[in-house]
């Protein structure tokens, strides 16, 4: 059975930093590329990046780009989202999923159907 729980997700300050965890199981991790995506209250879901295999390609969406980096450790099953200079509008769950192909990497939110339970992210002073 495919798992991915997330970890991470905190109340934080605007201008803060949190790590979210992704721990994956029930697949071949490493054949499989990864991404993050969010809903804030009330919006729909919003893809935010996108990892390769091989973490040799990432993917922002613009309002991210520069301040979150998207990693993965193939050893640990895991994938990570390093924020940065978090802002209010960052507040929402975060969910890391998995892509329905192997060794084929896209940007296409569509290509990620099974998704984590989620972690919460609260950015506010």
């Amino acid at each position: 059975e495919v798992q991915l729980v997330e970890s991470g997700g905190d109340l934080a300050q605007p201008g803060g930093s949190l790590r979210l965890s992704c721990v994956a199981s029930g697949f071949r991790f490493s054949s499989y590329p990864m991404a993050w995506a969010r809903q804030a209250p009330g919006k729909g879901l919003e893809w935010v990046s996108f990892i390769s295999t091989a973490g040799d390609e990432t993917d922002y969406t613009p309002s991210v780009k520069g301040r979150f980096t998207i990693s993965r450790d193939n050893t640990k099953n895991t994938v990570y989202l390093q924020l940065t200079g978090l802002q209010t509008e960052d507040t929402a769950m975060y969910f890391c999923a998995k892509s329905d192909f192997q060794n084929f990497y896209s940007q296409r939110g569509d290509h990620y159907t099974t998704r984590g339970q989620g972690t919460q992210v609260t950015v506010s002073s």
